[in-house]
């Protein structure tokens, strides 16, 4: 069936080409790169550690350059490896190679560990005066970030063990996940996750229910292994939170993200406090389909009147390049590097990792961008938010690898803000009334389970984690019991969640891969409708201020990079008058 749905669509030759990173697994630069990286990481080890406090200015800049090139190296063989895995999660070469790059990681972190160690000991003035000098400019906000972490680190020795086992710990648990998901069969004609996934889009009620009952089923069979994957996985954060100091699961995502926790806190109780939008909103959707009950598998229904046309992927292309080029030229001649270049994987395929994502490689090459086309109108929505990192990560590549990475905050923003783009665009060239409603609601639902739903699935997170932390190992009748009160309590009466339901939460990576993750798509969906809003207000002139945002990638906290448009996350108004646009939206529709 997948091959049908790529010829189709014309996704099938629609591959990335991994060259611009090496030709394949028989490059010598692998093994050159890997070498020269070890060589490197003990030529910095003998040189500098144990003299972080004596070194002037000049010297540590060109101690953090040198590391920071050691990255980047070590980011280009990361990427091969993950991006080839992500496409053929059951090929054991792949698996192995990936695995190898981790274990070089290990190694090369055990050498290079004492920096961040050394630099966090270092005084406050001595600190202060070198941050202040010139040579050091280029990374003042990345050696400041950096000494955040002083209270939460552990000795040398502490740290180089962790590292020295870090191959068989998370990431390699991780790794079991995908090649589970990646592998597993669906239904008696065995599909894919993503195939089932689409099916919970379609009109027909009989084609959701089966597809929730074959996901249900699917997932039931390899319940006793995913289970057991998400409870090592929470040991694993507790031990270590315990270790660092954390006060609570989520402080070192809120560090990483460079948020207080009372901005996060500010952030949740405004979403959960606001329930009642999507409670209001499934109640519509019940009556427009003439439903007695809206249950789990009908939330995804497609409204009457909504065009239903499978877009093939030129026709995407050309929907997203127009919508972005009527923002801004530059950032559409930019995401149509994506699809000139290769630097896409589109088509549905064995193996494949399901979802999408953007991954920003090294700033010397490109990001690559994966998605599993199927057609839909959700399809291009996500084509667009994908570009839309891969434009930040683009632009954000002038700063450098260190001072690219974006906090996971400010990395929804760009996504987000194409998605609306495009959605405005596509809503432009909509006469029929009835059309113009269900595509809003269409986009409401999108909305919806990028701040709702997330926020549900923070508070499923916190409840897991504290759970695991004061009871011991959770069982799955456990966990599913968390899952379905979190959802249960968004829903409130408009939905029915069935016990069928209650184990979906097994196939979300993000729980497992990145715990706290979740809030940060909140954090940029309501974000960018207050900047879409000064878009609506200033015009042209809004476009260079937004670009310059994404360019400045991590350079900068949150709370600076978002200074020059009044924002300001503290502030609970702010994130009331995010969900009062929602609000508005919803009351059009009612």
């Amino acid at each position: 069936m997948s091959t049908l749905i790529n010829n189709t669509l014309g996704t099938a030759d629609v591959l990335w080409n991994l060259h611009d990173l090496y030709t394949g697994y028989d490059d010598p630069a692998i093994s050159a790169d890997m070498a020269r990286a070890e060589a490197e990481a003990e030529a910095i080890n003998r040189e500098y550690a144990g003299r972080i406090s004596v070194l002037d200015a000049v010297e540590l800049a060109g101690l953090v350059q040198r590391l920071e090139a050691l990255e980047t190296g070590l980011g280009r063989l990361a990427t091969f490896a993950f991006l080839n895995f992500a496409t053929a999660t059951h090929d054991q070469q792949v698996s192995a190679f990936l695995q190898k790059v981790r274990e070089l990681a290990s190694r090369l972190g055990k050498e290079t560990v004492f920096f961040e160690l050394e630099w966090n000991q270092v005084d406050e003035t001595r600190a202060a005066s070198l941050l202040a000098a010139a040579d050091l400019a280029d990374y003042c906000h990345y050696l400041t970030a950096m000494r955040r972490y002083a209270p939460h680190q552990l000795t040398q020795v502490e740290e180089r063990l962790l590292l020295e086992r870090a191959p068989v710990g998370r990431s390699s648990w991780t790794t079991l996940f995908e090649k589970i998901m990646g592998q597993m069969k669906f239904g008696a004609t065995g599909r894919t996750e993503e195939e089932v996934l689409a099916d919970l889009y379609a009109a027909e009620r009989a084609t959701r229910q089966q597809a929730a009952a074959e996901l249900t089923a699917g997932l039931t069979s390899q319940l006793h292994v995913l289970t057991h994957t998400f409870n090592t996985l929470l040991a694993d954060k507790m031990i270590n939170d315990r270790l660092r100091h954390y006060p609570s699961w989520v402080s070192s995502m809120n560090l990483g993200n460079e948020l207080e926790d009372r901005t996060v806190t500010a952030l949740i109780e405004a979403v959960t406090s606001r329930y009642d939008i999507v409670q209001r909103y499934y109640r519509v959707k019940r009556e427009i389909l003439g439903l007695d009950e809206l249950l789990d598998y009908d939330r995804y229904a497609p409204l009457p009147h909504l065009p239903d046309t499978k877009i093939n992927w030129l026709e995407c292309r050309r929907l997203v390049l127009e919508a972005f080029a009527g923002f801004s030229p530059e950032m559409a001649e930019i995401a149509d590097h994506f699809f000139a270049r290769r630097w896409i994987h589109a088509p549905v395929v064995e193996g494949k990792r399901g979802g999408a994502f953007a991954h920003p490689c090294i700033p010397a090459v490109h990001p690559y961008v994966l998605v599993n086309y199927t057609g839909n109108l959700r399809d291009v929505s996500t084509v667009a938010h994908e570009l839309g990192h891969g434009v930040h990560q683009f632009l954000a590549a002038g700063r450098g690898y260190y001072n690219s990475d974006t906090p996971l905050v400010l990395a929804e923003t760009a996504s987000v803000f194409a998605e609306l783009i495009v959605f405005q665009s596509q809503l432009a060239l909509l006469d029929n009334a009835q059309e113009r409603r269900a595509f809003i609601c269409q986009k409401l639902e999108s909305i919806f389970a990028t701040v709702f739903r997330q926020i549900a699935m923070n508070r499923f997170e916190d409840l897991v984690h504290n759970g695991r932390r004061l009871q011991g190992e959770l069982s799955t009748e456990d966990i599913s019991g968390h899952w379905l009160a979190t959802q249960r309590a968004m829903f409130g009466s408009a939905v029915t969640m069935s016990d069928d339901y209650g184990v979906w939460w097994s196939y979300i990576p993000h729980f497992l891969s990145t715990p706290g993750y979740v809030y940060s798509y909140a954090f940029g969906e309501l974000l960018v409708l207050a900047l879409y809003n000064l878009y609506r207000q200033d015009g042209a002139t809004f476009v260079p201020r937004y670009l310059e945002l994404l360019r400045a990638g991590g350079s900068k906290s949150p709370y600076e990079l978002l200074k020059p448009f009044g924002v300001d996350p503290d502030e609970p108004r702010f994130w009331q008058g995010g969900l009062a646009i929602i609000d508005e939206m919803l009351a059009m529709v009612e």
